[in-house]
């Protein structure tokens, strides 16, 4: 396959088209001709090989071929954009660009909002999140793709220093049709019972260790690991499982309708840290934007993740 020649408009072609199921209303929002639309899928079509579409005269839909390849050209055009912000930065003589890793809740309904309220004190500041798995927090720092990181504790390592932002329960979620929704203060036994997923292998660990009574056949260990919080919380809502996690995630549990129990005897706490170089300097307005991070969750910490 010729992948050098796959132009940035055909791939925004195809996204648009996958995200509106039209090539009408495709065309519409890249300001083209419904014609033009069609023939730059055509032509991404023909570069790599197969149809990402099925079409017929009134629907359009992802072929399989086409649903599995549609998250690669999302992150394409995600460092494409990526590129163009960096560039128009450096245009600009903006200060260094500040990297954030974290994961996907505090990445997408967190993070946002502190830097929109950083930003309205010093608007020149580029920060950029990169949303990334729990288990890369402390590495993304280490190999140097984040200036700073956010999210639950890790293990320790001498290049990174991590500092406490607050703490978050453990507790379940589950949907309130659920059996459990109704029970009073819930003690790990009460969980033996009821399905559980786990979101990854780091929610997997903390999940088993804090079940220590239970043998590795019982069915608290998830019958199955999800990658990401999204798809656990979603399996909580249909009522079909339940799953831990820590109490932070209400700013998502609570779009899916799902409640919150808390687990004690014990009860587990987590930190949720910010992550910085030890030994590698970073910019004056990284320092800085850590100092703001470290004073805004502290207050939204306090005011119940509102």
């Amino acid at each position: 396959m010729a992948l050098t020649r796959i132009t940035i408009r055909q791939i925004e072609a195809v996204i648009a088209v996958a995200d509106t199921a039209s090539f009408k209303l495709a065309s519409e929002r890249l300001g083209m001709t419904a014609q033009a639309i069609s023939q730059l899928v055509a032509e991404f079509e023909n570069q790599i090989g197969f149809a990402m579409f099925h079409r017929t005269t009134r629907h359009v839909e992802l072929s399989g071929a086409g649903k599995a390849l549609l998250p690669f050209a999302n992150t394409t055009l995600r460092r494409l954009q990526d590129l163009q912000l960096s560039a128009r930065t450096i245009k600009n003589n903006l200060q260094t660009i500040v990297t954030v890793g974290a994961p996907l809740v505090l990445a997408s309904l967190v993070l946002p909002t502190a830097i929109r309220d950083y930003r309205r004190q010093h608007p020149d500041v580029a920060i950029r999140i990169v949303d990334t798995a729990v288990g890369y927090l402390v590495d993304g720092i280490t190999q140097g793709d984040f200036d700073l990181a956010v999210g639950p504790d890790r293990e320790r390592h001498d290049a990174v220093q991590a500092r406490t932002l607050f703490n978050s329960r453990w507790v379940l979620w589950c949907a309130r049709e659920h059996p459990l929704a109704t029970a009073g203060n819930l003690s790990w036994s009460d969980l033996e019972q009821h399905a559980v997923v786990a979101a990854s292998r780091d929610y997997e660990r903390n999940i088993t260790s804090m079940a220590p009574w239970a043998p590795a056949s019982a069915s608290t260990v998830p019958p199955e690991i999800v990658d990401n919080i999204t798809t656990a919380l979603g399996i909580a809502a249909s009522g079909e499982a339940v799953t831990l996690a820590p109490e932070y995630v209400v700013v998502l549990a609570r779009k899916l309708g799902l409640i919150s129990k808390r687990v004690q005897n014990p009860e587990y706490i987590r930190d949720v840290q910010l992550y910085s170089p030890a030994s590698r300097v970073n910019s004056s307005t990284a320092d800085q934007f850590a100092h703001f991070l470290q004073q805004w969750m502290a207050q939204w910490h306090q005011q119940g993740y509102a």
